[in-house]
């Protein structure tokens, strides 16, 4: 049925989707019940996520059509009405951003103290600390330049905040006015702090501040009207490898070009001079909806600045300590207790200590002769850093790493060649196809004289800091028929040498996108059968067609489907005669959702995995990735019975999807209480809650029943 229905009936756009998912995010912002600086940085976070759709998704879009692509999305329309709709959504959403700041957060911020101030609002201590700021720390980094056939308008960097000044000669009172550009340093924070009144915390806008003092750096001009205002740029990354020397050069010459793409998108504050308005857009080329007016800070993504300048832990979420998993009892190290068992881990909620300590003690044993290791995100102040160069001291050290991590090139470069100084075997992984997957393998001759391989392998990038802020899970396994395959991906990712199967694991672009078709249409069989079918996803997003399509099918045949996304879903769930048994929710809340879990009810005879892809294009045909089985009983058993079940039956941060693309909070069902899956992870690993206070346990035999408690109230 699915392939006899029109494209706009079997997809939800894709654009609409994420817009959708970046006012969640808003929402949380918007949420009394949040703490006031942790809604300041939902707000931030809104901020920095368009910036990237902007200069990545909405770029592309405008970018095909001037390539003259009609090709249509997801939702079936072409690119020029897709662009349309998503410039009308963007702007409405731009509203709603400063609408919640300058009449939710600003007032609430007062209210506790922290202000942010208008010069007239100054006291006379405060201006003079302003003004010795300005001489001593801005002043020598700026660089005023006026517009006149000797001084062409300057390059503006890609978001970097600027003042536009409409300026005329004192000289020529008369004459026309000209315009004036004013990079301001990305190097000084966008707020500056101000001596407090009463215990309060006070601050002012740099470019407030850098107004306040035009005229004396345009000495000469009167200043009729200024501006602020940032210009995005297209970003999208482009480069042909056969052309290059090597991948880290073409990633080199990319960088630099990135500075000269196109704008797509002007931000200027609110009441700025038509005249700087119009001069602006037009040195640009952009037409007058490319234009979008910020009613405050004109960079949204900078108010994450208060988040760590104001020490007031009363206005963030309380603190939270994460379960320390210690070792089994009577074992002597790590490894003799991954002999007897796996180790499951929930992040943040277990520590990332284990992960850290598994590399650090394998750089440290001299039992262990080789290591290897994907890194996709890291820094040089990472222990996995310094284990991985001390390492390569004494044994062998491969790392594979991945040089296009968007907006992370250039810092990963840096690494990169640092770990090469070290004696690390650095590697860029296959040509064409960026390394998602995270591997982690040590090979050690244990004290019985057997050679054999540990590995961890995880949902999550390599990073002890995020680890504290993004749900994700890690398996630390000796089990051979696991190990033996990573070995083999090594092989795949190092010397390119394929192999048939790398069975029981899924690796994209080899492997992955059939085998996940595969059991999807095992669940319809069983469906068929009369046997248990099930299927449980969680992920960040879902666009892959022919993914949805075998849904859809087993949808068809019966299979209960649920599917908790973060982001981006382009299946239309609940829609008679396609989709009725899916169900799709999405969870936004203190930490952010990453982690990936695949729960296939196998007619009884249940299977999960975990793994670093979305089903996505990308993941599935454009990346290396691995999704791996969890064989250990206990670990299937807590992420069925704990993590999952909680998700499921989530009432206070969970949002359902409509057939129309469109979300509804989840409400808790007659008799029960309001439920958060997040705080009650917390809550259990800190020892204060029990799995029996899940509201109706989501087990394999009861998630059909669990998943109706928050249907949505339309």
């Amino acid at each position: 049925m699915a392939r006899n229905m029109q494209r706009k009936q079997l997809f939800a756009g894709r654009d609409k989707s994420w817009m959708q998912f970046n006012r969640r995010v808003l929402e949380e912002a918007e949420d009394a019940t949040n703490p006031v600086l942790e809604r300041v940085k939902f707000l931030s976070i809104t901020g920095s996520n368009l910036d990237e759709y902007v200069e990545i998704r909405m770029a592309g879009l405008m970018q095909r059509t001037e390539d003259g692509h009609t090709n249509p999305g997801y939702d079936g329309l072409p690119p020029q009405e897709s662009l349309d709709v998503l410039t009308t959504e963007i702007h409405e959403f731009v509203h709603a951003q400063y609408r919640c700041w300058k009449e939710q957060l600003l007032p609430e911020l007062r209210k506790h103290g922290i202000r942010l101030l208008q010069w007239t609002e100054l006291s006379e201590e405060q201006r003079g600390m302003a003004l010795e700021y300005f001489q001593r720390e801005v002043d020598p980094l700026l660089t005023p330049i006026t517009i006149d056939p000797a001084h062409p308008f300057p390059r503006v960097l890609n978001r970097a905040l600027c003042l536009a000044i409409l300026l005329r000669a004192k000289r020529r009172s008369s004459g026309p006015a000209v315009l004036g550009v004013l990079t301001v340093p990305r190097a000084l924070p966008r707020f500056v702090r101000l001596a407090d009144a009463n215990g309060s915390y006070d601050y002012m806008l740099l470019q407030d501040l850098v107004a306040q003092n035009l005229s004396g750096m345009y000495r000469g001009y009167e200043v009729l009207a200024h501006a602020a205002f940032r210009v995005t740029r297209n970003s999208n990354l482009y480069f042909e490898e056969e052309e290059s020397r090597s991948l880290l050069e073409s990633i080199r010459s990319e960088l630099h070009n990135r500075r000269k793409g196109d704008a797509v998108r002007l931000e200027i504050v609110t009441g700025a001079h038509p005249e700087i308005v119009d001069k602006l857009r037009v040195n640009f080329e952009l037409e007058e909806n490319q234009v979008f007016w910020a009613d405050g800070p004109v960079n949204l993504a900078r108010l994450m600045f208060f988040y760590g300048d104001i020490q007031r832990p009363d206005l963030k979420f309380a603190s939270f300590v994460p379960r320390q998993v210690n070792l089994s009892r009577k074992v002597a190290d790590i490894f003799e207790d991954l002999r007897q068992r796996d180790i499951l881990l929930h992040h943040p909620f277990d520590a990332y200590d284990p992960v850290v300590n598994f590399i650090q003690k394998g750089a440290m044993d001299p039992r262990v002769v080789t290591m290897k290791q994907t890194l996709y995100r890291t820094s040089t102040d990472s222990p996995m850093f310094t284990a991985l160069t001390e390492a390569a001291a004494s044994k062998e050290a491969t790392v594979v790493v991945e040089l296009m991590a968007r907006f992370d090139e250039a810092s990963n470069i840096r690494w990169a060649r640092s770990m090469e100084d070290a004696g690390v075997q650095v590697f860029y992984g296959v040509v064409g196809l960026k390394t998602h997957c995270k591997l982690a393998m040590l090979v050690r001759r244990d004290e019985d004289g057997v050679t054999r391989r540990y590995c961890h392998l995880g949902t999550g990038n390599y990073n002890p800091v995020t680890a504290r802020f993004y749900t994700d899970l890690s398996l630390l396994t000796s089990d051979p028929v696991i190990t033996e395959q990573v070995h083999m991906v090594f092989n795949y990712l190092t010397a390119h040498a394929e192999i048939d199967d790398y069975k029981p694991l899924l690796v994209a672009p080899l492997t992955m996108a059939e085998k996940f078709l595969q059991l999807i249409r095992r669940e319809a069989e069983h469906a068929t059968e009369g046997k248990p079918a099930r299927i449980v996803a969680k992920m960040n997003a879902l666009l892959e067609p022919s993914v949805i399509e075998a849904l859809y099918a087993a949808s068809q045949a019966g299979v209960q489907i649920d599917l908790i996304i973060r982001g981006v879903c382009t299946l239309r769930p609940g829609v008679k005669g396609l989709s009725e048994n899916i169900r799709v929710r999405s969870i936004v809340g203190r930490f952010l959702e990453h982690s990936r879990i695949f729960h296939f009810a196998n007619g009884g005879k249940d299977e999960i995995y975990l793994g670093s892809a979305d089903w996505m294009p990308r993941n599935l045909f454009e990346r290396c990735e691995v999704v791996f089985p969890v064989r250990d009983k206990a670990a299937r058993t807590r992420i069925d019975e704990e993590i999952l079940a909680a998700y499921l039956v989530d009432t206070v941060k969970a949002r359902l999807m409509r057939e129309d693309g469109s979300y509804v909070r989840a409400t808790p069902g007659k008799g029960q209480a309001a439920f958060s899956s997040q705080d009650f992870l917390m809550r259990l690993a800190e020892g204060k809650a029990e799995l029996s206070a899940i509201p109706m346990a989501a087990t394999s035999s009861a998630l059909k029943a669990a998943a109706v408690i928050a249907e949505p109230k339309v």
